[in-house]
């Protein structure tokens, strides 16, 4: 058999495939979704969360937070130009550092040893902070190499970190070094969103303005798949516990949830009274519930075992008086904690 005959033939067979996934996607469109899970293997679900603790201390729109693997700190971002690190079980503050510039847009918390916080915004940094002493003031790394602003960034380990931006790429860099290892570039609209899987630290997922997804390998240079969906900039992404699935959230008033395994999306979570967009998402330890940050100043929340298109929000969170920015939950999954323009955050919990 020559080259020509084998081309042809894998050629025919790539054919084949195409048109089986193209079949199967639509079986699926038809039928709306994946068959639902039996109600009766289903464990109920806990009470809705009430307000436990409010975290006041910032002078300005509260833009981002994120939990330290212990689930007991927390860092917060603010537009008052600083980082403040919580204790969200006391609600006292153990550092407040200040910043270069105070129109950040992002922080994140390492998770193995909890030691090292990062920022970044429109100054186009990853500024990176140790916070082992008992007053921080100056950043022990910053990374520059972005041409835009620094949209989110995630710790990978210690050594390091993950970091989108407005110039339409996303960064791997060594810490120590700062340096950039590897630069990913494939969307054509600002990145906004990043997410590492909880099971594989090789596999991550981007969100940006040209509303794709993008499932990228560290590995690689380019992505494994690029998925759509939403009618508008994706803001946030965030992977389930499971490392197989992963949320989306968008201007598009609308979150879809995601499956790696098939490619593709296998719910939508919309109801016809939220009009707004959804700045942000987070997902339970268990897995089942989506958490939504709008901006009507409210969190909606999802059980995605139900159909989001023809079932209301399971609870819905409110406290704040202004745009809920950001949202997380803890590692441990005992509370859920949502930033707000009003200057506070609020920590969520059933007991």
């Amino acid at each position: 058999m020559n080259i020509a005959t084998s081309c042809d033939k894998t050629r025919e067979k790539i054919n084949e495939l195409k048109q089986s996934i193209f079949d199967e996607k639509c079986r699926i469109a038809a039928c709306g979704s994946f068959p639902p899970p039996n109600e009766s293997e289903l464990l109920p679900l806990v009470p809705h969360p009430k307000i436990r603790r409010q975290l006041k201390g910032h002078f300005g729109k509260v833009y981002a937070l994120h939990f330290a693997g212990n689930s007991k700190e927390l860092v917060s971002a603010s537009q008052d130009g600083k980082l403040i690190i919580w204790n969200s079980h006391n609600m006292m503050k153990s550092h407040s550092i200040p910043l270069r510039s105070s129109w950040v847009m992002t922080c994140a918390f390492e998770q193995s040893r909890s030691e090292m916080v990062a920022c970044g915004g429109l100054d186009n940094l990853c500024s990176i902070y140790r916070i082992t002493q008992p007053q921080t003031t100056r950043g022990s790394s910053e990374l520059a190499g972005h041409d835009g602003y620094l949209s989110c960034c995630r710790f990978l380990d210690e050594f390091k970190i993950l970091t989108t931006s407005g110039d339409s790429t996303c960064c791997l860099w060594e810490i120590e070094r700062n340096e950039t290892v590897r630069s990913f570039a494939d969307h054509t609209g600002d990145v906004m969103g990043v997410a590492i899987s909880p099971t594989n630290r090789n596999v991550f997922v981007t969100g940006s303005c040209d509303a794709t997804i993008k499932l990228w390998d560290l590995r690689l240079p380019y992505p494994i798949i690029t998925l759509q969906g939403h009618d508008s900039d994706i803001n946030s992404v965030v992977f389930c516990p499971n490392g197989v699935d992963f949320g989306t959230g968008s201007d598009d008033s609308t979150c879809q949830l995601y499956d790696i395994r098939c490619f593709m999306c296998i719910n939508k979570f919309k109801s016809e009274k939220i009009l707004c967009g959804v700045t942000s998402v987070s997902v339970s330890r268990a897995g089942r519930v989506l958490f939504a940050g709008m901006d009507d100043f409210n969190c909606y929340c999802w059980d995605m075992t139900k159909d989001g298109m023809t079932t209301l929000p399971l609870w819905t969170l409110s406290g704040h008086d202004n745009r809920v920015s950001c949202i997380d939950v803890c590692p441990s999954g005992e509370c859920v904690c949502t930033g707000s323009w009003d200057y506070t955050s609020i920590v969520d919990s059933q007991w």
